[in-house]
């Protein structure tokens, strides 16, 4: 397994780890699905904040950070995602994923890395946890998708 920076050409196989979980599951409030094209230029706008997991050859988990919120006061503050698909769970590849996030992010002067979670994703709220990142905020049904309104966890690492 290896955990590297993204490249233009893994747009592809990032589509085809997200737009799985944007169909089929409530992890993102999303149902916009993905296209390569837009990914492509994700890629190439976040300057290397962007890393996927590669096994036997094939993309299978992606994590990227961006800006929180705008404005300059918030330049080192950032929120993230991460995505795997279910070929890569339970192998550590997460883990790895969110070190090299970390890791590019703290060598570029980020100080507090958020994640927005969704209730429905009890295993994601899990693994924040075990990587050190604590609850700040429950927001109430603020996201709705299959129907249902769902609320969203907020969780903060200080880098």
């Amino acid at each position: 397994m290896i955990i590297r920076a993204a490249m233009p050409e893994d747009a592809q196989g990032i589509c085809d780890v997200w737009n799985p979980l944007i169909e089929t599951t409530a992890t993102t409030f999303t149902v916009d699905l993905k296209a390569p094209e837009a990914i492509t230029e994700t890629i190439k706008e976040r300057n290397g904040a962007f890393f996927v997991a590669e096994l036997d050859g094939q993309v299978v988990g992606f994590a990227t950070y961006f800006p929180f919120r705008n404005g300059p006061g918030y330049r080192h503050t950032k929120e993230h995602s991460i995505n795997l698909s279910p070929v890569a769970a339970g192998k550590g590849i997460a883990r790895r994923l969110m070190q090299a996030l970390e890791d590019h992010a703290r060598a570029h002067g980020v100080h507090s890395l958020w994640a927005g979670i969704s209730s429905e994703n009890p295993s994601g709220v899990a693994f924040h946890e075990r990587i050190g990142f604590t609850h700040v905020a429950r927001l109430p049904e603020v996201g709705n998708k299959f129907g249902r309104w769902m609320d969203l966890f907020l969780m903060q690492k200080i880098l």
